[in-house]
């Protein structure tokens, strides 16, 4: 059977065991070790046992964990909350402000958190309910929403930019410092297609009554300390990083530290607090830590059967396509397998076979690595089984429908394609960054 023919069936077995409904790390994992042991024999055992060892030694794996908490801990005691006054307040008095508050909110908790699930769980608990009870049209305040949690995949410290970096063997400081300007330039995008699309039609963003806007400037400026806390605890763990005071384990250590002292300072550390933060956080890290080990095992039965080099040969030799052909069918892949899988399972999934080969193209890695994020953030929201709509419709009222929720998203992808372009076209935009101040 020809190397080809073996790296179809593999993919082919993984999918058919996805389809039924199988945890994606035992899909993955199975498969890896089961055709290790039909290929090498006995000696294929060794291969699961290599990757285990690898990643228990892989130092950058803390961060993750820590990460999660953070993330966690702040979205628990309620600090997004006094984040949402402050926006609803400085933004209320402009047509579609509370909307353009909203995506300022989610980059705030992006910059915090790194998973784009508990932005979307602030957004839906705390936004979407005053949206609608301030006549918001329904269908465009559930695509800011979706729109705006979709940046915490992005903006750094992002969670998912840490397991590329871990899977791709990048730096992840070069990998957040890339994320950072195309982070901000969605969120840009996102504001600016609010406030065209409700100056044009104002119905769907009606700015606070008068009797509303008669707050003093000394209410204003006393709001603006809800963003003092967050801003500590973004330039405590990120800023002390990239000025090369700590490392990024220290870094992910000292966010997670100064998260628990936010909420111990607000008076919202409570038992009850505690226990489910740190439950989530076991649960998702373990997850993460078994993906990432079956994602490895996948890799080098792979990399052991040159399939990337064969399947790199087919695209340019029998398809005649170029690397540019063939990195916007990656991305479009990624498209696709987005509809009934999340970021981490299209990344494990095919990071064996894309990342080397986007590499052998002669395409920076850190570069890709944004592109895939984008990407994701794309396919987390396209029908019929985008992520993300799910866990709106989970949250969102009963009078927000799933139509309304596939419709709402539909101009927000139109940006995200957009801002997807930009950064192909114009690679300095994620690269400009890092460049400048790895090269100082």
């Amino acid at each position: 059977m020809s190397h080809e023919l073996i790296a179809l069936v593999m993919f082919a077995s993984m999918m058919a065991m996805l389809l039924t409904g199988q945890r994606v790390f035992a899909a993955i994992g199975f498969v890896a070790v089961l055709s290790a042991l039909l290929l090498w024999g006995d000696g294929g055992s060794e291969m699961a046992f290599s990757q285990t060892i690898k990643l228990m030694k892989w130092y950058p794996l803390l961060t993750l964990p820590l990460f999660i908490y953070m993330g966690y801990i702040l979205s628990e005691s309620g600090i997004a909350d006094d984040l949402y006054r402050m926006f609803h307040v400085w933004f209320g008095p402009l047509k579609g402000g509370l909307a353009i508050g909203t995506i300022g909110l989610m980059v705030v908790i992006s910059a915090m958190n790194g998973l784009s699930v508990a932005g979307m769980a602030i957004g839906a608990t705390i936004a979407l309910p005053e949206l609608l009870r301030r006549g918001y049209d329904k269908i465009m305040v559930t695509g800011v929403i979706q729109a705006g949690s979709s940046l915490g995949i992005l903006v750094p410290p992002s969670v998912v930019l840490v397991l590329y970096g871990m899977i791709a063997r990048q730096p992840v400081g070069q990998l957040w410092l890339a994320g950072a300007v195309p982070g901000l330039m969605m969120a840009a995008l996102f504001i600016l297609y609010i406030v065209v699309r409700c100056r044009l039609q104002p119905n769907l963003g009606p700015a606070l009554p008068e009797e509303e806007r008669q707050i003093s400037w000394g209410e204003k400026i006393r709001l603006l300390r809800a963003g003092i806390l967050p801003f500590l605890i973004f330039f405590s763990m990120t800023g002390l990083f990239l000025m090369g005071i700590t490392s990024l384990v220290e870094s992910s250590a000292v966010g997670a530290t100064a998260a628990t002292l936010a909420a111990l300072i607000k008076r919202r550390l409570t038992y009850q607090v505690l226990e489910d933060t740190v439950r989530k956080t076991l649960a998702i890290s373990c997850m993460f830590m078994w993906i990432i080990l079956t994602a490895l095992c996948f890799g080098a039965v792979f990399d052991g059967l040159g399939a990337v080099r064969a399947i790199e040969g087919f695209f340019v030799d029998r398809m005649g396509l170029g690397p540019w052909g063939i990195l916007i069918l990656m991305q479009l892949s990624y498209l696709l397998m987005g509809t009934f899988l999340d970021d981490t399972a299209m990344l494990v999934i095919v990071a064996p076979l894309y990342v080397p080969l986007v590499g052998a193209l002669g395409f920076d890695l850190v570069w890709y690595g944004v592109l895939y994020t984008i990407t994701c953030q794309i396919a987390y929201m396209t029908p019929p089984f985008g992520y993300n709509l799910f866990l709106m419709r989970a949250m969102a009222p009963p009078e927000v429908t799933l139509l309304d929720i596939y419709r709402s998203i539909i101009p927000f992808v139109g940006v995200m394609i957009v801002g997807l372009a930009l950064v192909m076209a114009f690679p300095q935009i994620a690269l400009w960054l890092p460049d400048l101040y790895y090269s100082r």
